[in-house]
């Protein structure tokens, strides 16, 4: 049934969340904005970094100049220490080396900007071979509307029922399904079991090795 694996990036193939969570507070604290503690940007982050830092402050400090401004003041500074925590969660690359064994491509679509998403793989995962990388761009809406992921079958010319999309957010599983994929929810991201189930999970999983269990049993 399965001939590709579409990836989120940030709480499935990568923890990046204690860099992002330390750009966004420094930001924050160059504002005089209060800091928060690394879970809480779990919440915070899954959209665009404009969601993430409206959400970052004060209702009282959500002008969208100000939200603008402050995301560009971020992506600054991430951009300096996107590499300091950031790694593989345990099991991915074992994953990602079995998965073209068995003929299938990998692919990683993103709401991280394209150019950080591209960066990030090619000095993190380039000993594994992604089809596409796909980070958000300015000609294309954001996950969880579906352009991206069905522009993506559509370059690879593989129908999007035989994609096994696996992700870690609400975000994710609305693409999934908005888009004909098989939504699949990592239970190591972000987000609880609740939350991927109530968007459209079709099966939950707690270590990637499980991924081979679903292509094997479809």
């Amino acid at each position: 049934m399965f001939k590709a694996v579409l990836f989120d990036l940030d709480g499935t193939l990568l923890y990046t969340l204690k860099d992002v969570a330390d750009a966004m507070n420094k930001a924050l604290e160059h504002f005089g904005y209060p800091v928060h503690p690394v879970d809480a940007y779990k919440y915070f982050i899954g959209e665009s970094v404009e969601t993430e830092a409206r959400r970052a402050l004060p209702e009282s400090a959500r002008d969208p100049a100000f939200i603008k401004k402050l995301a560009l003041y971020s992506e600054e500074i991430y951009d300096k220490c996107w590499g300091d925590n950031t790694h593989p969660y345990e099991g991915i690359p074992e994953l990602l080396t079995e998965l073209p064994r068995r003929g299938l491509t990998s692919v990683i679509l993103s709401n991280k900007n394209d150019r950080f998403t591209k960066v990030m793989v090619e000095k993190i995962l380039s000993q594994w071979q992604f089809k596409i990388v796909q980070g958000a761009i300015p000609d294309a809406p954001l996950k969880p509307d579906p352009t991206l992921a069905l522009r993506i079958a559509k370059q690879l010319q593989i129908p999007p029922e035989q994609f096994l999309y696996l992700g870690d957010t609400n975000t994710d599983m609305q693409t999934a399904v908005s888009s004909g994929m098989f939504p699949v929810g990592c239970l190591w991201g972000y987000r609880t079991a609740d939350e991927l189930l109530a968007s459209g999970a079709k099966v939950l999983i707690n270590h990637p090795a499980e991924v081979l269990g679903i292509i094997d049993s479809h």
